[in-house]
């Protein structure tokens, strides 16, 4: 009876492990959708690995426009998810919405705040690695002038444009450089042609070096350094460059794309799946930046002979003193008004 026992007990944990229900993640994404080679893209790739790593279950819903929202998340909710990730800073308010509306419901919520238990509200410190990028590129530049194309003025996008326009006050403090920062913004995340047209223009004022700004826009912008750069750099001796944005962009035009200021969307999705699998998810506020590597540069693989030993060298410094709190860095237009630059040390 007892060796009966025993295989009983055997053949009942094989069936309850066979039969389990797997975790299920849907993914609502933001306007910009799937393909856009930044955001959305990087979002989903967390969620791969976690399907590759954990055995979960996952699907996508794409947002074909901002009144898609909440329908998608409350389809999600119906579809028996054990966690919805939304993608955005646009669709905090429908997340919001829903989530009160189900408060069964698990929810990561990327790039924004939603104040309720059962939302994990994943957040960056975009102004970290906007300064460090800004920094590089004011080294870098050979025309003293570099551009900024964002896509729409909100909170994150404002704390990447900060924190480059900082970088650049505090090398031009430290190594008297006069470097100089235009500015613009397309209006949206997906007009590939307008982001192009801005980006070129800047180029065609004197800059060298264009950040852009997210979302799809980036391939424009992308095509526009490299456009620039194949009709004059021959007579000037000038690479114009583009920096991508939350992914490694930099083999979407290589050589053209200086670094991508990697915004680690997938290590944040990824995570919280982790701990949804671990029965540790919780609600709440995670601040994330350079420490965790959920801020970074990308490897440059293409552009390394473009930036000088001593460059890095001064970057690898800059960051430590980002990491450390030795440099108090804005976040809002506002806040860049007052910042007065440390001296570097090293």
């Amino acid at each position: 009876m007892r060796k009966l026992f025993v295989v009983f007990l055997a053949i009942l944990v094989i069936f309850t492990v066979a039969f389990a229900k797997k975790p299920f993640v849907v993914m609502v994404t933001d306007t910009a959708g799937l393909g856009d080679k930044s955001f959305n893209d990087s979002v989903w790739a967390g969620i791969q690995k976690a399907v590759k790593d954990f055995g979960i279950e996952a699907k996508v819903i794409q947002s074909m426009e901002m009144a898609d929202y909440v329908p998608n998340l409350e389809e999600a909710v119906k579809s028996g998810a054990d966690l919805i990730v939304a993608v955005g800073f646009l669709i905090r308010d429908s997340v919001e919405e829903v989530a009160k509306k189900y408060p069964n419901a698990k929810f990561v919520m990327i790039d924004a705040v939603v104040p309720t238990n059962n939302v994990a509200s994943m957040v960056f410190r975009e102004q970290e690695i906007g300064f460090v990028t800004g920094a590089l590129a004011a080294l870098v530049t050979k025309t003293q002038k570099i551009g900024w194309v964002g896509g729409m003025f909100i909170p994150p996008v404002e704390r990447f444009e900060v924190g480059y326009r900082a970088g650049v006050l505090f090398v031009n403090k430290n190594f008297d450089r006069h470097v100089k920062v235009l500015i613009a913004y397309v209006g949206s995340f997906e007009n590939v042609p307008k982001a192009k047209s801005l980006a070129l223009q800047q180029f065609a004022q004197g800059a060298d070096i264009v950040f852009a700004g997210g979302g799809k826009n980036t391939l424009g912008i992308f095509e526009a350094a490299k456009e620039y750069s194949m009709k004059y750099e021959k007579r000037d001796g000038i690479r114009r460059f583009a920096i991508g944005v939350d992914q490694d962009q930099d083999w979407i035009q290589p050589g053209y794309i200086l670094t991508s200021a990697m915004k680690r969307v997938d290590v944040a999705v990824y995570s919280a799946i982790k701990d949804l699998v671990e029965g540790k998810f919780k609600g709440g506020i995670y601040s994330l930046g350079l420490k965790g590597n959920y801020l970074s540069l990308s490897p440059m693989k293409y552009t390394k002979k473009f930036v000088s030993p001593e460059i890095f060298g001064v970057i690898e410094r800059i960051e430590e003193m980002v990491e450390n709190g030795e440099i108090k860095l804005p976040k809002t237009r506002d806040e860049l008004k007052k910042f007065n630059p440390p001296a570097m040390n090293f």
